[in-house]
């Protein structure tokens, strides 16, 4: 099987000489042997964003001035470019350009983020004028193109990946409040998801700020209620009992765990380990179970680092019975690294830890050696 091309390749050569003939095509008089000059060299050892920055500044080389000239040919550019993630080079010429030209650039951001998204750029602005930016972005939340709504939520994440921090809202995040209360019920399953995460992201600085958001909400529309509970997520991994209280789990499971194994007890990096666990109600009433588990990972000093991964949710009825299986293969990705070692496995139901198991996770097999190798 070959490897997956990089994420980088998005920014290629080819890219840029499609880039350079779309923008001659556009304006006569431009310089497509500078632009080429401007992006290619060494691009290898660029990394993706890097490449999108390169970029960015190329355009600034190449494109009339002042500001507004350059912005109407890249508001002529957008429709041609046909890619989400290249075309987020639109609006981080205007983050990185336009911070003095707030209500053209605003405009621009909200024009851009149907082709990609401004959620990047837009961030420049609010750590300039937090209060005005969000004047305009609370108007967005409005908008009938749900690419627009979700980057009034999106935009304003404290804790967006791939972006800095927004410290202020870290610290407070009622400035976005009137945000998400517009969005809370939206048609729109991608605007949902986008204040889905926001929410998530508060509740790592501010959970109680989220619990009387919440509070306030009509959790019986189902659209309302499914944020809700993926806002809560990180909370309930956490096992924490107002959280789970919302999505009707906060009480202890009345349950006994009558086997709860993993297995191989012994296995390599890069195989698949299987839990099984048998559950038993013990209670006359039905009750809200949610299952997960904790892996305690091996770091690379020796000790132990829990992660916990979603398991089942069920209705579980009067004296009951529950049998449930999971498969994990404990490959290396490039966010995590495996180490040898004893693992632990915890059962939580509820939050509460019901039972634990142990597996030893060994080094990858070699390859077997070749008669050439020899």
């Amino acid at each position: 099987m070959s490897a997956p091309t990089p994420l980088k390749e998005w920014f290629n050569a080819t890219r840029y000489q499609q880039l350079a003939k779309e923008l001659l095509e556009l304006q006569r008089d431009f310089d497509a042997q500078h632009f080429l000059a401007l992006t290619l060299p060494g691009l290898e050892a660029c990394s993706l964003l890097q490449r999108l920055r390169r970029t960015t500044e190329a355009l600034r080389a190449t494109l009339p001035q002042p500001y507004p000239a350059a912005l109407a040919v890249l508001h002529e550019l957008a429709p041609r470019l046909q890619h989400n993630f290249v075309s987020l080079v639109l609006p981080d010429y205007v983050g990185l350009y336009g911070r003095d030209d707030f209500e053209r650039s605003m405009a621009a951001l909200k024009f851009f983020t149907p082709f990609g998204s401004s959620e990047f750029a837009v961030r420049e602005f609010l750590r300039l004028d937090l209060r005005r930016t969000l004047k305009v972005m609370t108007t967005w939340a409005d908008d009938p193109d749900e690419q627009v709504r979700r980057l009034a939520s999106e935009g304003c994440r404290p804790r967006l990946p791939w972006s800095f921090r927004l410290a202020a809202l870290m610290a407070d995040p009622t400035p976005v409040a009137s945000i998400l209360d517009r969005l809370q019920s939206d048609p729109s399953l991608y605007v949902r998801k986008s204040v889905a995460n926001h929410l998530n992201d508060i509740t790592k600085d501010n959970p109680d700020w989220v619990f009387a958001r919440l509070a306030g909400w009509d959790l019986t529309r189902p659209t309302t209620a499914w944020i809700a509970k993926q806002a809560l997520r990180t909370l309930i991994k956490r096992g924490d009992r107002q959280a789970l209280g919302i999505i009707g789990a906060g009480r202890r499971a009345e349950v006994a765990v009558t086997h709860f194994e993993v297995s191989p007890a012994e296995l390599r990096i890069g195989e698949t380990l299987t839990l099984s666990a048998r559950l038993q109600s013990s209670t006359s009433q039905r009750q809200k179970l949610v299952v997960d588990y904790a892996l305690h990972y091996v770091k690379q000093a020796g000790t132990r680092s829990a992660k916990v991964f979603k398991w089942k949710e069920v209705s579980l009825e009067p004296h009951a019975p529950l049998a449930i299986t999971k498969r994990q293969c404990l490959r290396d990705f490039t966010t995590r690294r495996h180490h040898p070692g004893r693992h632990a496995v915890d059962l939580l139901v509820n939050g509460e830890v019901k039972a634990r198991a142990e597996f030893m996770l060994e080094p990858p097999a070699r390859p077997a050696a070749t008669e050439s190798g020899r």
